[in-house]
Formats: structure tokens, C-alpha cells, sequence
């Protein structure tokens, strides 16, 4: 199918400027000084606006083989039980291969409870594309849509490309030549998520809000004083700053 003919929602052109302009920043911010987790939030919010999805998130693979949410649009319980639960995301990962579901429906027999919650939630259709390096799997990115129908060829191209940027911003090319560098990278980026977690907490108790709201405004606080989302954590946690 050649771009020409194709009428989804990456042929609009300001989508498609977006897209550029996303992989430009995304490309940029790995050759320069980064935050891992701040990467992939940022990452996840480009796919959920750029791809049309009402969620998105990014599974990382422990060195216990679990599953644990790095990156997501929601802090919702729901989602990310869903998420690290068993249907399309652990699938996945097992199989280092694409899937994309156009009607959580079609597949409630084989997974019932992550088709129940799904719809609970307002999914119709879901993608998951595994983060590989080489011949191994270290997480997915996860799309969750409110409408039926699968992505769109053009769309799992743009996510795919950005599942990969995903991977070398964790792993960067010299993880390549140091196993080690790549571990470390990977539980900084696990460690991360326990700050960001705590910090939630903090928040939903200071503020009486749920731990979506917290994140919203930890998230908000951010991006206002343009800082990376873990240090605004860690100075939460520590009693430093109050939001």
C-alpha cells in the first residue's frame, strides 16, 4: 500500500509532522544527557496523541522475569493491573511478536479477565509491540483504543519505530558492548518507578486525591519547571517539596 493510498489516521499531514517532529525530539534527547523514565513517559504521551490510543504504556522486564509498568498515560490501578496481568501484553513478550487485537471481544475465551477488564475500562481494541534487542525481549509498548479496529499499516510502522527508540534509550549503544551497563540501566530505570510510586503516594495523602490525580500533578509539576519527573519524585519523598 503506498502512502498515497492510504486514508488512516497517519495520512493527515499534521499528524505526520508530529510524528517527525517526535522522533526528532526523542533522538535528540538519547545523544545528550537523559533520564531513562522521563524518555518513556514522554514516549508513551507521542504514541496515545500521535496513534489515536486513550491509553499507552510501557512494560519493562525485571530480572525476575515480572513484568512492571515504567511509563503509562494513567496511574489508574485498573490499567495497570491490566497491564502486568496475563493476556496480550505478557503474550508478547513471550513470543517477541506483534499483536494486534481489533476486538478485545473476539479473544474474552481466551483471556476473560483481561477482556473484561478492558471493556470495563472502555477498550475496544489493543496493539502490543514487543521492545526487542536482537533476539531479546526486554519489555512491549502497549496501545489501548476506544474504537474497534486494528492499527492500520502505516500506524504499526510509526509504533514499531517508536517501540525502537524505546529500546535503544534504556539500552543505548553502549549497553551494546557492556552486559553489565545494560543491567544497570534497566534497574535504574525499575528503581525509578519505585521513587515515582512512593512519591504518588505521598501526594494522594497530602491532597486527598486518587493515585491517578497524583500523578497527574507530579506529571504537570514536571513539565512546568521543566525538570525530570524523578527528581521531582525524590524531593517529594524526601520532604523537600510539596505539592
Amino acid at each position: 500500500m503506498s502512502n498515497e493510498e492510504y486514508t488512516g489516521p497517519m495520512a493527515a499531514e499534521s499528524r505526520e509532522g508530529r510524528l517527525v517532529t517526535t522522533f526528532v525530539t526523542l533522538a535528540d534527547t538519547i545523544v545528550a544527557s537523559y533520564d531513562v523514565v522521563e524518555l518513556l513517559q514522554k514516549l508513551v504521551e507521542a504514541c496515545a496523541d500521535i496513534l489515536d490510543a486513550s491509553e499507552a504504556g510501557i512494560l519493562l522486564a525485571e530480572p525476575d522475569g515480572e513484568l512492571s509498568v515504567v511509563a503509562s498515560t494513567s496511574e489508574r490501578g485498573s490499567l495497570v493491573e491490566m497491564l502486568q496481568g496475563e493476556g496480550p501484553c505478557g503474550e508478547a513478550f513471550d513470543t517477541g511478536a506483534v499483536i494486534d487485537i481489533a476486538n478485545i471481544e473476539a479473544v474474552a475465551d481466551k483471556w476473560p479477565e483481561f477482556a473484561g477488564d478492558a471493556a470495563a475500562q472502555g477498550f475496544r481494541s489493543v496493539t502490543v509491540i514487543p521492545m526487542t534487542l536482537r533476539d531479546t525481549v526486554i519489555g512491549t509498548l502497549n496501545l489501548f483504543r476506544a474504537q474497534a479496529g486494528a492499527l492500520g499499516e502505516l500506524d504499526l510502522a510509526a509504533a514499531r519505530g517508536l517501540a525502537d527508540v524505546a529500546t535503544i534509550g534504556i539500552l543505548h549503544e553502549r549497553t551494546l558492548r557492556e552486559s553489565a551497563l545494560a543491567r544497570e540501566q534497566l534497574q535504574h530505570a525499575l528503581d525509578s518507578r519505585v521513587v515515582i510510586e512512593q512519591a504518588k503516594g505521598v501526594i494522594a495523602q497530602v491532597n486527598d486525591v486518587d493515585m491517578d490525580r497524583a500523578f497527574t500533578l507530579l506529571r504537570q509539576y514536571s513539565r512546568s519547571n521543566n525538570l525530570a519527573i524523578r527528581d521531582v519524585a525524590a524531593r517529594i519523598v524526601n520532604r523537600e517539596l510539596r505539592l
